[in-house]
C-alpha cells in the first residue's frame, strides 16, 4: 500500500494504538520515521523502538509507554507541517507546546530534534509534529 504522507500515517497509528491501550504498534519503516521515533523516545513518550528486516521494506515496531494503572503518557499527538502546507520556523520563533509541557519535533539541517535542543543550538527548521 502506497501512503501519501508516511509521517501522518505513523502519528495516526501511534494515536490509535495509544487510545486502544495497545502495548506495541508496527508500521513500514523509513529513515525519517526512525528519526522521529528516536526523538519521541529521547523525550520519554515511548518505551522503545526497533527495526525488523522484512521484505519488501523494513518494519518499525514502537513499544508504547504507560504510567501506573495504565495511564497514558501520550495525551495527544498532531501533525503540523503537511505535504500541502509546509510550516517552517526560525530558531527564535520555535513553538512551545502547552507552554513548554509538550514537545515539538523539528527537522533541522543538523537532523531531527526536539524544540528545546533546536532552541539551544540556535537553529530553526520544519515543524513536523507536536506531542504532549
Amino acid at each position: 500500500m502506497n501512503v501519501t504522507d508516511p509521517i501522518a500515517d505513523m502519528l495516526t497509528r501511534i494515536r490509535n494504538a495509544n487510545s486502544a491501550s495497545k502495548a506495541e504498534v508496527s508500521m513500514p519503516s523509513s529513515k525519517v520515521l526512525v528519526e522521529i521515533a528516536r526523538v519521541i523516545k529521547e523525550e520519554g513518550y515511548i518505551e522503545d523502538y526497533s527495526l525488523e528486516d522484512t521484505k519488501p521494506q523494513k518494519t518499525l515496531h514502537i513499544t508504547l509507554k504507560y504510567g501506573p494503572k495504565r495511564s497514558k503518557v501520550i495525551r495527544g499527538i498532531r501533525r503540523i507541517s503537511k505535504p500541502g502546507l509546509r510550516i517552517y520556523s526560525a530558531a527564535e520563533d520555535l513553538p512551545r507546546v502547552l507552554g513548554g509541557l509538550g514537545t515539538a519535533v523539528i527537522s533541522t539541517s543538523k537532523g531531527m530534534m526536539c524544540d528545546r535542543d533546536a532552541r539551544k543550538a540556535g537553529i530553526g527548521g520544519e515543524v513536523i509534529a507536536y506531542i504532549w
